[in-house]
């Protein structure tokens, strides 16, 4: 989508704008140059925010909102019987999910795409920060409001774009990234999927587009994504607390809002692992992001920095205040495990 290449697209119009997967790319396009338009159902903060940057964005569905558009890009929400949809399709205006999207933006830069059914925002925003640390000024899209960014999405001038990749419906089979994460594979989303072995076989399929000299990086703590290993025709670079991964922290020490624990990497000790975000969670997602950092050769002062500054995201354990000595946090957490 290198718009001085190709410049027949220039209004892109977004039903759903204001969802947690659309407006991190919303933003990204409107920085790009391009017009972007949209519709929701309700004004949020990142609907304000776009409307702040450029975009015109309208409350409410109805069908003239596609006139004059090139693409109509549509969030997992938004059913087929939507109004803009229909009037688009009638007007043989093409209709693409958000992940073809974002699989367009991935394809002009070294893709870094975080899956799993937990813990993917956290990733893919520690993964970010490593590289902004290192100079590489990478483009980022998440699920979650960046504490540092104040949003979804920001473009960068590097050449990496690190990514969630959305396994709920499938759509994240439209990435091909150079670099996918797996941080962990749980029953979630059996509407679409029917079972866990049908999540397997699309996790593997995702894995595996991955180009041959390319790494997966895997949690080898989780049983789930354990048993892949034998389907997956990629290099792999693990990390858990099993002594068997090639990223292992060990001797976790907890406190309130931080911990402390020593990484390994391929046997040999590379340090403390500093974290300022609380849970053994946590860790987890620092050990994937680090192994991603190390195998960029990322110097380990560099991550290690990264890491220890990362201050979070929006709705991820996050202290919204305190009432009568009482901690008041706002969680994003809609899983029995995230619980």
């Amino acid at each position: 989508m290198v718009k001085q290449v190709y410049n027949k697209l220039k209004h892109i119009h977004m039903v759903g704008i204001g969802g947690t997967g659309m407006n991190g790319i919303a933003e990204v396009l409107l920085n790009l140059g391009y017009q972007i338009t949209g519709t929701d159902i309700a004004e949020n903060q990142a609907v304000k925010r776009l409307k702040r940057l450029g975009a015109r964005i309208t409350i409410g569905h109805s069908a003239e909102r596609v006139e004059g558009a090139d693409v109509i890009v549509i969030s997992s929400a938004v059913s087929r019987n939507n109004v803009e949809v229909q009037e688009a399709r009638r007007l043989k205006i093409p209709v693409i999910p958000r992940a073809e999207m974002l699989a367009e933006l991935m394809r002009m830069k070294y893709g870094i795409a975080v899956a799993g059914s937990h813990g993917k925002t956290s990733t893919t925003s520690m993964i970010a920060s490593i590289l902004e640390k290192a100079g590489l000024d990478p483009t980022i899209i998440v699920g979650g409001r960046l504490n540092k960014v104040g949003a979804h999405g920001k473009l960068g001038e590097g050449d990496f774009i690190v990514a969630e990749a959305d396994e709920s419906d499938r759509s994240f089979l439209y990435l091909a990234p150079f670099i996918a994460i797996l941080t962990n594979l749980d029953k979630e989303h059996l509407d679409q999927y029917g079972d866990v072995e049908e999540i397997k076989k699309t996790f593997v399929n995702f894995a595996n587009k991955v180009p041959f000299f390319c790494p997966v990086v895997l949690c080898l703590d989780d049983a789930n994504l354990q048993s892949l290993i034998p389907k997956l025709e990629r290099r792999l670079i693990t990390y858990g607390f099993s002594t068997q991964a090639e990223v292992v922290a060990r001797n976790p020490k907890f406190h309130e809002f931080s911990s402390a624990s020593e990484l390994f990497w391929k046997g040999e000790s590379l340090g403390t692992l500093k974290l300022n975000v609380p849970g053994m969670h946590s860790i987890y997602n620092a050990m994937a992001a680090a192994g991603v950092g190390l195998d960029l050769e990322i110097p380990v002062a560099t991550i290690f920095k990264a890491l220890e500054e990362y201050d979070g995201i929006g709705r991820r354990f996050e202290l919204k205040d305190t009432v009568k000595g009482s901690m008041v946090f706002e969680d994003y957490a809609h899983h029995p495990t995230e619980i």
